[in-house]
């Protein structure tokens, strides 16, 4: 496992490399929260860029930095365009970040999620159930235990997919973050279990889908999939805290967290509470 004084220092860098840079993270996201996903990622550093189009997909993955699919609303379209974004992306060695929302409610989001396997994405974002059900669909965890996907939302807590999470980094040789009250991030040797955030990130639309928006724009500058993981949800813990302690209503809150995310320098990222420990 890591040294959690390294992890800290890499995370660091990834969060300066990141407002030096501007690297671009392009996202094909779900179109309920396609603006806050790209606030986010600007409010971080990056440089966002929305597509649906199958070239326009390919055409992001060759020219940015890392890509960001989220299959929340999922257009026919997205038949051609996420797999030939996704092969793309595996091709030329581009970090991309997965969200398998909503896994399980349809059989098109099913077909995707199983072609995604082959491409191994370099981070897996989602909560708890979503993780576990797609550990379960490409049978990387043994007996994971059964999902229990509720739409978007998770009926399970984090520590319940410690197992499925380990068990999909392993495979992609990625990262895996398992979003809840506490946060879970692994690459299949190391834990770590991040804190902060606010009760009113569970009450705006978006908080989950924009993380893995995020976790693309550090991704495009860390050394390592667990570090630009890492560093995400750091970023969302600190500024979450942050910015509740100002507000006290969830629409005053999403301009405040977002105010948070802009200011929140490369130290104070790397320094945001969490544990590492062995997997």
């Amino acid at each position: 496992m890591i040294d959690k004084a390294e992890l800290q220092a890499q995370i660091a860098r990834t969060a300066q490399q990141v407002r030096a840079a501007n690297p671009m993270a392009g996202s094909i996201t779900n179109s309920v929260t396609i603006n806050f996903v790209a606030n986010a990622q600007i409010a971080v550093g990056g440089s966002a860029a929305m597509v649906y189009l199958p070239d326009e997909g390919e055409f992001l993955a060759n020219a940015g930095g890392a890509t960001y699919i989220n299959v929340g609303t999922l257009l026919p379209i997205y038949e051609e365009t996420l797999p030939r974004t996704a092969r793309t992306l595996h091709e030329l060695g581009k970090p991309w970040v997965l969200d398998p929302v909503a896994i399980g409610i349809g059989s098109l989001r099913t077909k995707l999620l199983a072609q995604f396997k082959e491409f191994k994405p370099t981070i897996i974002r989602g909560n708890a159930s979503e993780v576990i059900a797609l550990a379960n669909l490409w049978q990387v965890a043994g007996d994971g235990g059964a999902s229990q996907v509720r739409g978007v939302d998770s009926t399970q807590a984090v520590d319940e997919a410690r197992e499925a999470a380990v068990a999909l980094a392993r495979y992609t040789g990625g990262a895996v973050a398992v979003s809840g009250e506490t946060d879970l991030v692994t690459d299949g040797e190391t834990v770590c279990l991040s804190h902060g955030g606010s009760t009113f990130m569970t009450q705006i639309t978006g908080s989950g889908c924009s993380l893995g928006g995020v976790c693309a724009v550090y991704a495009a500058c860390a050394e390592t999939p667990l570090a630009a993981a890492l560093a995400g949800v750091n970023v969302y813990n600190l500024a979450g805290a942050r910015a509740a302690a100002r507000v006290d209503a969830p629409g005053s809150f999403q301009v405040a967290f977002l105010d948070e995310l802009y200011k929140a320098t490369p130290q104070d990222i790397a320094n945001n509470p969490f544990e590492a420990e062995e997997a």
